[in-house]
């Protein structure tokens, strides 16, 4: 049976759900699949302060973070950040041996750093696929010891090779997700309500409290608003939002306040619009259900190169001032035009066959190196 090694960290939820979700169908594949965090194994000191750090500075100081995803983003300073994961790579080095995978694949750029790095020592000669789960490729992905880049579109694969990667092995398959957001929910779209304009409210995993902001807009608005808001894992927000709005009666609207929920799926397939920060795998999942997107908010740094990339494909609006949601949403309820065109740019780049994309190439690397050996 074939073996496949996962490197996934916990850094927002995206990559370890990228991660499970290749399991879930390399698995029914037939191939023997480990997921690993390899920072939360290999340093305490270093998760912590990575993990942590990521979710204070996205959601306290997101100015900070993009300063500090810029000056990383050189070929330079990025040589002095491998350089303190390179100081990590001996526990990774004996959990490859043990685990003696026949294919590694990488769903955060960190997992370069040290696989290359060994790669590069001749300590291992195993196939390295790295998996770049943003519209936009950071310093911290380029190696040369990297045997495959898979990127979200077309678009992504030409500034990787912009910055010195061979074409031949960058395959612009698409950001992996679970199948399921491929899937339509017909007796969902039997029920719905076509009186209401059905969003959804979302901040990816951590549920970003600038949510509370966007709905409060959103219930000033006149027209009848259907809106569905995933908190995630912020409790915090959840309560908040329950407290002020369960005991209300609010003209024109269906509220419906939700936490951590596996049901985004179906819940996709009701809504008109997404209104979201644009998180690889969130706008991912929209663009696999066909829908359009609002960015009210964006972290500094890849999703501020999401947005800049959705915006100039014509799949989102970019609303720079939170007051100004209303005026967007009343133009798309007014010119369904609008949402249609978007609808129509969205299905010109989104990727159906990711995984199964992925799960071919991954057979097929194992092979080659099977051959040569």
């Amino acid at each position: 049976m074939k073996k496949i090694l996962i490197l996934t960290t916990s850094t927002g939820q995206g990559h370890n759900q990228a991660a499970n979700s290749l399991k879930e169908v390399f698995n029914s594949r037939g191939f023997d699949v480990e997921t690993y965090d390899f920072l939360k194994s290999n340093s305490t000191f270093l998760n912590s302060t990575i993990t942590k750090g990521y979710e204070f500075l996205a959601s306290t100081i997101p100015a900070l973070y993009g300063f500090l995803y810029k000056i990383t983003d050189k070929k330079h300073t990025n040589i002095l950040l491998k350089y303190v994961f390179w100081n990590t790579e001996k526990k990774l080095y004996n959990y490859i041996l043990n685990a003696k995978p026949d294919l590694i694949i990488g769903t955060h750029p960190l997992s370069v750093n040290i696989v290359t790095h060994l790669k590069r020592k001749n300590l291992i000669n195993i196939p390295f696929i790295s998996i770049i789960t943003d519209f936009m490729v950071h310093y911290s992905y380029i190696d040369k010891y990297t045997d495959s880049y898979i990127t979200a579109n077309e678009y992504t694969k030409e500034y990787l090779y912009a910055r010195g990667i061979d074409k031949d092995i960058i395959y612009p398959y698409g950001i992996p997700i679970n199948p399921i957001f491929y899937d339509k929910d017909i007796s969902i779209l039997e029920t719905k309500d076509s009186e209401y304009f059905n969003i959804l409210l979302m901040g990816g995993s951590m549920g970003l409290d600038s949510i509370s902001h966007v709905l409060k807009e959103l219930i000033k608005n006149k027209n009848k608003l259907r809106i569905t808001v995933i908190c995630g894992n912020n409790t915090h927000l959840k309560s908040k939002l329950l407290s002020e709005y369960s005991s209300k009666s609010i003209p024109n609207k269906k509220l419906h306040i939700l936490g951590f929920t596996k049901d985004v799926s179906s819940i996709m397939d009701y809504c008109d619009l997404v209104i979201s920060k644009p998180g690889g795998l969130t706008v991912t999942e929209s663009l696999a259900k066909q829908l359009p997107i609002m960015i009210p908010f964006a972290i500094p740094g890849q999703e501020v190169q999401n947005t800049s990339f959705l915006t100039k494909a014509g799949c989102a609006l970019y609303v720079k001032n939170i007051r100004d949601i209303n005026s967007n949403i009343n133009l798309l309820i007014e010119n369904p035009d609008i949402l249609n065109s978007m609808k129509d740019n969205i299905s010109k780049i989104k990727k159906p066959q990711s995984i199964e994309n992925i799960c071919s190439l991954s057979e097929k690397l194992i092979d080659n190196k099977n051959t040569r050996n």
